[in-house]
């Protein structure tokens, strides 16, 4: 804790306001074999931040990808236009592979597939992912809508991998959906929280 003076610390001066970027829950979904987890109200004008927390992801299918794509009318289609950026650090349980690489084949270039969220994730039985996205500002009618994602992803029940992503939908209409889904099979198991933070 960090001390100003006579003891006294940042909390207690009031400098973390509870009204200053607080989280309120919208809604939740928990996976259970499900192609997809989506999320098709909740997402307006009513904060300029939106959090998506993702926790205990697991896939029925080995070595896919966790993923994710917004939508301009609700959820009638996914497909928005995205630029993205992807670079992952990676370690051993033995020690090994300690290394921090950008992934070009992970990112997109005006594309509107569905942006990698994790690293190649396995099927083991205690394998999982876990993170978070943020959306700025998907209201807006004037500039294209920006997020950034980190994960924790456990890979072959030998590797811990934390990736990095950002990007924009380069689009001026409103982001009112996202869906979440494995490139390949289903969400075998998992929850994934909505939040809206508050500006001050």
């Amino acid at each position: 804790m960090a001390f100003i003076s006579n003891g006294t610390t940042i909390l207690d001066a009031g400098a973390f306001n509870v009204n200053l970027g607080s989280m309120v829950l919208i809604s939740e979904q928990t996976a259970s074999s499900s192609a997809n987890v989506s999320f098709t109200s909740g997402i307006d004008s009513s904060y300029p931040i939106y959090k998506f927390e993702f926790i205990d992801i697991h896939a029925g299918t080995d070595q896919v990808n966790f993923t994710f794509q917004g939508s301009t009318n609700g959820g009638s289609s996914y497909g928005v236009t995205m630029t993205t950026t992807f670079f992952r650090a990676v370690h051993g349980e033995d020690g090994s592979s300690g290394t921090v690489s950008y992934e070009t084949d992970k990112d997109l270039a005006q594309s509107t597939s569905f942006q990698r969220l994790t690293h190649v994730q396995s099927s083991d039985n205690d394998g999982n992912s876990a993170g978070t996205l943020f959306l700025y500002n998907p209201s807006s009618t004037t500039f294209v809508k920006h997020f950034m994602s980190r994960t924790s992803l456990m890979q072959d029940g030998n590797y811990a991998f934390d990736s990095n992503i950002a990007g924009y939908f380069n689009t001026t209409s409103s982001i009112n959906a996202i869906q979440f889904k494995m490139s390949s099979g289903n969400i075998d198991a998992g929850t994934i929280k909505l939040y809206g933070i508050k500006d001050s």
